[in-house]
């Protein structure tokens, strides 16, 4: 049994909040860059070289890459043999969360109750989502998610009679609709089967996976690479001003499900897809 104390954890998620609201991840940024070369519209080009000189801005001053700070989701795989000493691991996180978000100088946007909105100040608390692995390592994977995105998610209980291509209607559908309002060139998280819950939580998840990794499944792959095709053939483009570039990439999570069911869920992540991850 190994030991990480609480203190341990709330400093790597208050590191961890300041770097994810600071800098992009490398993949984000040569699908960024890759996208600029490629865009057909002159306004596309323009739009993503503003958002490029954004981004760099904003890692050289240590400044949030936008304004919506997010609400910090956070992925924790907690090793069977890992024992938390000193507190729980959400009140942990709680207090990496607040000390990143007031240290950091990023917005505080999370209200206490959804109708009788009062700020809690510090941007807590998280939304923590914990899985159990093998091992005597605990790694973090903090996420802030802006509500321009999220407001755009979309989930559906669909037939379990529906086609790929039915669900592959979906999701353009789900980005169709979207229009401009999250911000795009997008990354696209498509969760698949589970149960109601268990599916849009594989939306999320996804939009965390690297640009750099292909699905394993071949299956999966041709999925994603069609339905990318598709939403750039949409002509939404950079913040929605039009051009050949309105998502980055498509990541779809499947899991099991009911003979009855076929849920799906699209989480779409903004051009600032932020997710930073520390092990200890």
């Amino acid at each position: 049994m190994r030991e990480i104390t609480a203190r341990q954890i709330s400093a790597a998620v208050r590191e961890l909040c300041m770097k994810a609201n600071y800098t992009l991840t490398g993949d984000l940024c040569r699908a960024m860059d890759g996208a600029l070369a490629g865009e057909t519209s002159p306004l596309g080009r323009e739009v993503l070289g503003d958002l490029i000189e954004n981004r760099k801005a904003a890692r050289e001053c240590n400044l949030p890459i936008c304004q919506d700070t997010g609400l910090a989701v956070v992925f924790a795989e907690l090793g069977q043999e890992v024992h938390i000493t000193g507190g729980t691991l959400q009140s942990a996180v709680d207090a990496g969360v607040a000390a990143g978000y007031l240290e950091g100088y990023l917005r505080c946007s999370v209200v206490a109750d959804p109708l009788r909105r009062k700020n809690t100040g510090d941007n807590t608390p998280a939304i923590l989502h914990v899985t159990l692995v093998e091992g005597d390592r605990l790694t973090l994977t903090v996420a802030p998610k802006g509500a321009g995105s999220e407001n755009m998610s979309v989930q559906s209980m669909l037939s379990p009679s529906a086609s790929r291509e039915d669900v592959c209607d979906f999701v353009v559908d789900a980005v169709r609709a979207a229009g401009s309002k999250p911000c795009p060139p997008v990354i696209v998280g498509v969760g698949l089967g589970g149960d109601f819950e268990l599916c849009a939580l594989l939306s999320k998840r996804a939009l965390c996976r690297s640009l750099d990794e292909p699905h394993p499944d071949p299956y999966y792959r041709e999925m994603e690479e069609g339905l990318l095709r598709r939403i750039n053939a949409l002509g939404i483009g950079p913040q929605g001003f039009g051009g050949s570039t309105t998502a980055l990439g498509v990541h779809i999570l499947a899991a099991p499900t009911h003979i009855a069911c076929l849920p799906a869920a699209v989480s779409l992540g903004c051009h600032v897809t932020r997710h930073q991850s520390a092990t200890l």
